[in-house]
Formats: C-alpha cells, structure tokens, sequence
C-alpha cells in the first residue's frame, strides 16, 4: 500500500502542475510534472500517494479555476487548503488588492521569506515571469509580469512563416550560424537582458542595490547562470511554500 502523508502539494500552473507528497518537515518525493490540461479526476487517482483520510490534505495553489472545480470533485473541498490572502501565509500583504495575487506567488514569498527572510526578490520563470517584491518588514508588496521565455518563442513560431520550433538551451555563441543558434542565441541572452533590466529598476525604485534575489520556475537554471544578481536557483519554491502555509494552518 502507497504510504500515508500528511499534505498533497498541488501547484497548478497555466502549462504544467507539479504534484508531491509532503510531510509537515520536508516534501517526501520528486515531484511529478503534469501537463495542467491532462489533470482529471482518472489522473489525480491514479497517483502514487495516499494521503489520510481526516482533517484537510490537499494544499492547492491553482491559477487555474477549471481545475480547481477538478480537484474539488475529486477529493472533496473540505479536504483541501486553498492558498490566499484569507488564511494564514506567514507573511503581510502591503497591496491594495491582495485578492488579485496569483496563488503560486503568495506560495512563492511564503517560501523566500521562511528559508532566506527578507527583503528579497523572487523570479518565477513560468509561462509568465514574476518578479515579486517582499519588503524588509517581510511584506509582500508587488511586483512585475513580463512574457514568459517558452511564450516568446513559441509566439515566433506561431505567427512566421519559415521560424522553427527551438530547443531552449545555452546558444553556443552570440552570433549564430543557423536559423536555430540565431533564435537560442536571441531568446536566452535577450531574456537575460530583460531579467537584468527589471531587476535594475526593482533596485532603483527601492532605492538600494537589488535585494537577495532567489529564482524558481522551468527556465531558472538556464537564465540564473548568465545573471550574477541571481543569488539561488530553488525548483520547488512553491511546493515548499504550500507545505510552510499548510503548517500554517493545519487544525488544533
């Protein structure tokens, strides 16, 4: 029989969902990626985990609403922490509108804050960046959305006639000698160049050099290695951030 955990971390994300197991000190396996379009309530029961029976654990960070009807109908809603400003995040919220924040980025600052503290800056290379922005009283307060790096090639490819598809990876040089080293070579130092920029004008704003800055997120190894203000790279921010809330918040 599958073992039994305390919390099933569910971050649904517009391209991919990650999914893990977790128990309240650490998450207990690799995470598996899912295309966000192939979770149904046959994929969700067929996971390797079982998680109990009492009490809430399902944790879900969704940007998503059709799915989270998909995860309700599968473990029932009174089975589920739903991140969001109305529950305990181990963070303030400095922002006019905290109901407008994305899920993953409350997760996000929760994470950053209880791992590295604050002031810091979080990017999330997803199918948008996000820069988000938490203060030196560790309060999350902004950020900056910007196209995501897949979303900008893909759009090249949709609306050309004669540009490939490309593999996103470390052009070989600047200047490229084919159609494809010329688009790796625009999209990945061009990105660079726009995380550069934005966290330059985060830094001017607030009137400092740039806050420790951690990035997450599908690209983040690829353009973190090109940008020495890019303190860490962590791939499950988020997933640890909804295990931090779900402690949080847990019953009793």
């Amino acid at each position: 029989m599958p073992p039994v955990s305390d919390y099933l971390l569910i971050d649904i994300s517009n391209s991919m969902t990650k999914i893990a197991p977790s128990g309240v000190m650490e998450i207990e396996a690799e995470p598996l990626l899912i295309p966000t379009g192939e979770i149904t309530t046959e994929t969700l029961l067929g996971l390797p985990w079982k998680s109990p029976q009492a009490g809430f654990s399902v944790v879900l960070s969704s940007v998503v609403p059709d799915k989270d009807k998909v995860i309700e109908e599968t473990f029932g809603s009174r089975r589920i922490l739903k991140v969001s400003p109305s529950i305990e995040l181990g963070i303030l919220i400095d922002y006019p509108t905290p109901e407008t924040i994305g899920a993953d980025r409350l997760a996000n600052a929760a994470a950053t804050v209880s791992y590295y503290g604050a002031p810091a800056v979080v990017v999330d290379f997803g199918t948008a960046v996000t820069f988000d922005i938490i203060s030196e009283a560790g309060a999350y307060v902004g950020g900056v959305i910007a196209p995501g790096l897949s979303a900008m090639t893909e759009y090249m490819f949709d609306h050309t006639a004669l540009l490939p598809r490309i593999d996103l990876e470390e052009p070989a040089s600047v200047i490229g000698k084919s159609t494809e080293e010329a688009m790796q070579s625009g999209a990945v130092l061009g990105y660079r160049g726009l995380v550069k920029d934005i966290l330059g004008a985060i830094a001017d704003e607030l009137g400092c050099e740039t806050p420790p800055v951690i990035a997450t997120g599908g690209y983040a190894t690829l353009i973190a290695n090109g940008i020495p203000a890019i303190n860490l790279v962590h791939e499950n921010l988020t997933l640890e951030g909804l295990r931090i809330i779900a402690g949080l918040n847990s019953p009793g």
